[in-house]
């Protein structure tokens, strides 16, 4: 969708055909909302993963499941703005077109229902999940931590694969919150009074709209850096076994 992206860009009238607008405008939230799905989906399995440790084998199988509806959310939730979005010729320069949804909602009031729906599905109710699952999570944490500090399965409880997770997981939901509450504020500030989110220059709003937008790009790169961290540390501890191992094994041969 970039090359569109950059012809409209260039173009300012829109040159590609009603049809290419309707599925631009599909694709163009259709990674937003993928990506904000994919976090619910990291945030229950981190959630059944410390809640329910028994049901661990489960993990691919509900993984799978989790991500099919999280595409499936995805597509229906992308697809009214196919609907939407359509062509339309100015009314009196009609070789100037733009892809809008200009005459599209019968009155204000349905406008701001529509909105107030992509806003509910990609923002708060990730937030929500969110929200809910780590705190379960933590609070998990802390009652097994005070129940036996001693025991050694509560240090398996928490092992380094696991908090490495877990701070993985963190850093993703305080990138999505970043990213995308300036964005939403600003939304639920054009709504309640438009006549003074009108004078804020439109360059801001553009940019808090990128800006939201990035955290699909963002994302890759956490996930990223962790797993090189998690490698890089990989030959360390290697070494460090090795040296353990070492003087036993001298021991094992004086002692034959």
């Amino acid at each position: 969708m970039m090359p569109f992206e950059i012809g409209w860009s260039i173009t300012v009238s829109w040159e590609a055909g009603d049809a290419m607008c309707r599925i631009m405008s599909f694709f163009r939230v259709f990674g937003l909302y993928l990506s904000s799905f994919v976090i619910v989906c990291i945030s229950i399995d981190r959630y059944y993963a410390v809640m329910r440790p028994l049901q661990m084998l489960e993990i691919h199988r509900r993984g799978k499941i989790n991500l099919m509806f999280a595409w499936l959310g995805s597509v229906l939730c992308s697809l009214p703005q196919m609907l939407v979005f359509h062509l339309e010729a100015h009314p009196k320069y009609t070789c100037y077109k733009q892809c809008i949804t200009f005459n599209t909602f019968p009155s204000k009031m349905h406008e701001l229902s529509y909105s107030l729906f992509v806003m509910m599905t990609m923002f708060w109710f990730p937030l929500i999940v969110i929200f809910y699952t780590y705190i379960s999570i933590f609070v998990e944490i802390c009652r097994r931590s005070r129940e036996d500090r001693i025991r050694r399965s509560s240090i398996a409880f928490l092992s380094r694969a696991r908090v490495r997770t877990l701070k993985m997981t963190i850093t993703i939901i305080a990138v999505f919150i970043i990213c995308w509450t300036p964005y939403y504020v600003m939304s639920i500030w054009y709504w309640a009074d438009q006549a003074s989110a009108r004078e804020v220059d439109v360059r801001i709003q553009k940019a808090l709209f990128l800006f939201a937008c990035t955290n699909s790009c963002i994302n890759p790169m956490i996930y990223g850096i962790f797993n090189i961290r998690q490698k890089s540390k990989a030959p360390e501890r290697a070494a460090t076994i090795e040296t353990k191992i070492t003087p036993l094994s001298l021991s094992i041969r004086l002692l034959d």
